[in-house]
């Protein structure tokens, strides 16, 4: 149930108003998110134990289910694919081999070196023949769409579309409540730092953090919060979603980013649909959101004192906190599924034209 996934999830769904689609799983795990198109499973299935795969040699551990992918695209005579993250992105030579007319999109969801030279660092060799293998690239920020180029001419950049219909719903500016949304994952999400900065709020302010993790992360995350003293300052809600999700953003009046890296992370997208005024420390993912902090507050990266000064204002000022809501709310149109659902299509049918790749004040531009 993480970011690619259900983004993964919300794009899958809306294409099915245009094309038709199918989800394909390698393994059998429970869907957390509702599909509305059908989900094929490998014929022989995978370790569903294994979340994400980062290891060595994919097309060997994987072969099987490389194998029944391939005999599934043949016999549906699909048109596309699209291979989301830097597994399944280095099945793109064989399929591309067996079938060639077939249009192979490769779906970054993370900044090109965290996958490069973290995630994928042991089957690197093996990403970088499937980024050049693919037919296009898509990725999710300037800065991400200039490092993959360096792989595929075809590269390009259309946002993540927003993953929470907001129902008309906006954030309770009053509540004296951040909200942090995200995966309990310590290193990637910074949660170090918010718990760091949990102790510099004001007595009657608390932060309440959506989100789960495997049990290792949780007993380090509650460790911390016993380490520095913030129990009364934490509200852990857990893993939400829909109308449970919706209700932890409208009970805030901040949202709260500390990740040290992040690809184009979708929990800011929905934060601003709901008119939360984004305070996020530095990662390439939340500079796209932020536009230099045209949007939002954008602190320097890894830097909890800086962060503490920048957030402090909002916290004493109302209206400084409707004018960065405002802000976000403006933001969140850039997002919206039309457009981008307009952009994918272009990109399945083999339109590689400038205009599939837009920025966010050419995305405001009407037609």
């Amino acid at each position: 149930m993480d970011g690619v996934k259900r983004a993964a999830t919300v794009l899958g769904n809306a294409l099915v108003s245009q094309a038709e689609v199918a989800f394909y799983s390698l393994a059998q795990p429970r869907s957390f998110y509702p599909l509305a198109a059908p989900l094929i499973t490998a014929r022989r299935p995978a370790s569903a134990a294994v979340l994400n795969y980062f290891g060595s040699a994919p097309l060997g551990i994987y072969a099987h289910q490389v194998a029944d992918l391939v005999a599934t695209l043949k016999e549906g005579q699909y048109d596309a694919v699209v291979l989301p993250g830097g597994l399944l992105t280095s099945f793109a030579p064989v399929i591309k081999k067996r079938i060639p007319r077939l249009n192979v999109i490769a779906w970054m969801h993370n900044n090109v070196d965290i996958y490069l030279n973290q995630y994928y660092v042991q089957m690197q060799s093996e990403l970088i023949t499937g980024l050049m293998a693919a037919d296009s690239v898509v990725t999710l920020t300037d800065y991400d769409l200039e490092g993959y180029s360096r792989f595929n001419p075809h590269t390009v950049k259309i946002y993540n579309p927003l993953t929470l219909d907001s129902h008309g719903i906006q954030a309770n500016l009053d509540q004296h409540t951040i909200a942090y949304t995200g995966r309990i994952d310590i290193q990637h999400k910074g949660l170090d730092y918010l718990l760091t900065v949990a102790r510099s709020l004001p007595d009657d302010w608390q932060i309440a953090v959506a989100g789960s993790g495997p049990q290792s992360q949780l007993a380090i995350f509650n460790q911390l919060i016993d380490e520095l003293g913030v129990a009364e300052r934490i509200i852990y809600r857990g893993a939400l979603k829909d109308e449970a999700l919706r209700q932890h953003y409208q009970q805030a009046s901040i949202f709260l980013m500390t990740s040290r890296w992040e690809g184009m992370p979708l929990v800011i997208g929905e934060a601003m649909a709901i008119g939360l005024p984004i305070v996020s420390m530095w990662n390439t993912g939340s500079a796209e959101y932020l536009q230099d902090g045209r949007y939002g507050v954008l602190t320097p990266a890894r830097n909890v004192p800086a962060l503490v000064d920048d957030l402090l204002p909002l916290l004493m000022d109302r209206r400084l906190r409707e004018d960065y809501a405002q802000r976000a709310r403006e933001r969140s149109r850039d997002f919206m599924m039309p457009r981008i659902l307009r952009q994918w299509m272009a990109l399945l049918n083999r339109q590689y034209l400038p205009q599939i790749v837009l920025t966010a004040d050419e995305q405001r531009k009407p037609g």
